[in-house]
C-alpha cells in the first residue's frame, strides 16, 4: 500500500539546503541536497501564487460564515422505527427470530387476519431498523430518504420492499413524524448455488430514496429570550470566532455580535427586524478561518493528512531496515550400500541477514509541508515508516503540530 499524503495547502517546491556561505565558516559543512534527487514532477508557482499562499497561511482561508457553522436551533432530527421487509426470496429471518414473528403477527392482526403465530415461516420477511434525518423546516408532504438495516438473521434484503413503517423521535413513540414505505435499493448482490457463493457490497443494508413522507413538522426555534440568536461554529476555534464576530460587527453593527467562546457568537436581533433576513445576511459574510496545525494519521489505511501551518524544527531523519530470511528445506538421506541403516529425512536451515544503508535527510529550519512530503518520498518509505517518523518527530519536539491518531 502506497502512502497517501494530502496537503491542505500548496507551497513552492524548493531545495532543502542552501549553498554554504563563505562568510560563515560554521556553514561550510556539506549538506545533502535532497530535492535534487527526487523523481517527482515539479510544480511551477509564480510570485502571485506564492504571495497568496503565504497570505492564506498567515491570515487564514476566506470562507462564508455559512460554511463555518449554523444558527442554534436549526438542525436536523434523527428518527427511528421498527419495520418489516417483505418479498425476499427465502433470504429473510428464520424461526430463531421471535421478534420478527411477533411483529408479523401484529401486522396480520391489524389487517384483520387472525391465525396461529407458530405456523408462520418468516423466510421471506426480515425485521429491520428504519432511520432517517428529518431536515429543519420540513413541512408535511416533504419526501425524505430512508435507511433500512437488518436486525434479525436475514441473509440478504435484496429485492425486498419495506411495508408502511412509522418513524418516531427520540423523546416519544406516540407521535410519528415520518411514514416510510417502498422498495429497497441495495447497491450490491449476493448469489449462491451448488455450495459456491458470490457477494458484492453489503446486502443487509439498503436505502429508499424519497421513501419517507413527513407527516408532522418538528418545532424549530432560533430566536431566544431577549431577541438573542446564537451562531455555533462546527469546529471550535477562538481565532476564527473572534474574526467572525469582528467581521459581523463591521458589516452588521446593529446585531452587536459577541464571541462568547471558541464556538459560539451571540447576536442581538433589533426590534422589528426579520430574523430570516438577518441570518441570511450573516451567512453571506466572508471571514478568514484560521487553519490549525494538525497532522492526522490513520494507521489502518496508511493515510497521513498534514495541515498547512505545520512547521518543523531543524533535525535529521535516518531510515533503514534490517531483513532476516530463514529458509528450511527437507532432504531425504539414504543409508550407505550394504548397511543396516534406514532412509531418514533431515531439515536444512539457511539463515541470511541483510541491512540496507541508512537513508539520511536533513530538515532545515522553516521546512514546509511540501518539503516534508518530498523528503518522505525521497526516502521511499512505507506508510508504517512515515507514521513512525512523524510520531518520532513529535516526541523529539521537532514537529510543531498536534498529532491526531485515528
Amino acid at each position: 500500500m502506497r502512502p497517501l499524503i494530502i496537503l491542505l495547502a500548496t507551497y513552492p517546491l524548493v531545495a532543502f539546503a542552501q549553498a554554504p556561505s563563505s562568510a560563515d565558516p560554521a556553514q561550510a559543512i556539506p549538506r545533502p541536497h535532497v530535492a535534487a534527487t527526487l523523481p517527482m514532477p515539479t510544480i511551477s508557482l509564480n510570485d502571485m501564487d506564492r504571495r497568496s499562499i503565504l497570505k492564506a497561511e498567515q491570515e487564514g482561508v476566506e470562507v462564508r460564515i455559512k460554511d463555518l457553522g449554523h444558527f442554534r436551533g436549526i438542525r436536523s432530527n434523527q428518527l427511528i422505527g421498527l419495520g418489516l421487509v417483505t418479498g425476499l426470496q427465502g433470504t429473510g429471518d428464520t424461526i430463531k427470530s421471535p421478534v420478527t414473528i411477533a411483529l408479523l403477527t401484529n401486522y396480520y392482526t391489524a389487517m384483520g387476519a387472525k391465525f396461529d403465530a407458530t405456523q408462520i415461516d418468516p423466510k421471506n420477511v426480515a425485521l429491520v431498523n428504519v432511520t432517517c434525518d428529518l431536515p429543519p423546516f420540513a413541512k408535511p408532504g416533504t419526501d425524505v430518504d430512508v435507511v433500512v438495516s437488518s436486525m434479525g438473521d436475514a441473509k440478504s434484503l435484496q429485492g425486498g420492499t419495506l411495508i408502511r413503517t412509522p418513524l418516531y423521535g427520540a423523546n416519544s413513540v406516540e407521535k410519528a413524524y415520518v411514514v416510510a414505505e417502498g422498495p429497497l435499493s441495495i447497491g450490491g448482490f449476493s448469489v449462491a448455488a451448488g455450495g459456491a457463493s458470490s457477494q458484492h457490497n453489503q446486502t443487509n443494508v439498503g436505502r429508499i430514496p424519497s421513501g419517507g413522507i413527513v407527516e408532522a413538522p418538528t418545532p424549530t426555534k432560533f430566536v431566544f429570550d431577549g431577541g438573542k440568536m446564537y451562531l455555533d461554529l462546527d469546529q471550535e476555534d477562538l481565532t476564527t470566532a473572534h474574526r467572525a464576530a469582528a467581521r459581523i460587527a463591521q458589516d452588521l453593527p446593529t446585531l452587536m455580535p459577541v464571541a462568547i467562546d471558541g464556538s459560539t457568537i451571540e447576536l442581538h436581533l433589533p426590534d422589528g427586524t426579520d430574523p430570516v433576513t438577518a441570518m441570511s445576511e450573516v451567512e453571506s459574510i466572508r471571514v478568514n478561518a484560521d487553519v490549525v496545525a494538525d497532522v492526522v494519521i490513520n494507521e489502518r489505511t496508511g493515510t497521513v493528512v498534514v495541515g498547512g501551518n505545520v512547521a518543523l524544527a531543524p533535525c535529521a531523519v535516518a531510515q533503514g531496515s534490517l531483513q532476516v530470511r530463514i529458509q528450511q528445506d527437507n532432504e531425504v538421506v539414504q543409508p550407505n550400500a550394504l548397511s543396516t541403516g534406514t532412509t531418514q529425512t533431515q531439515t536444512n536451515t539457511a539463515v541470511d541477514a541483510s541491512q540496507e544503508t541508512a537513508k539520511v535527510a536533513l530538515i532545515p529550519p522553516r521546512t514546509t509541508v511540501a518539503d516534508l512530503a518530498r523528503i518522505l518520498q525521497t526516502l521511499k518509505l512505507k506508510p508504517t515508516d512515515i507514521i513512525s517518523i512523524l510520531e518520532a518527530l513529535r516526541q523529539q519536539g521537532a514537529l510543531k503540530a498536534r498529532v491526531v491518531l485515528q
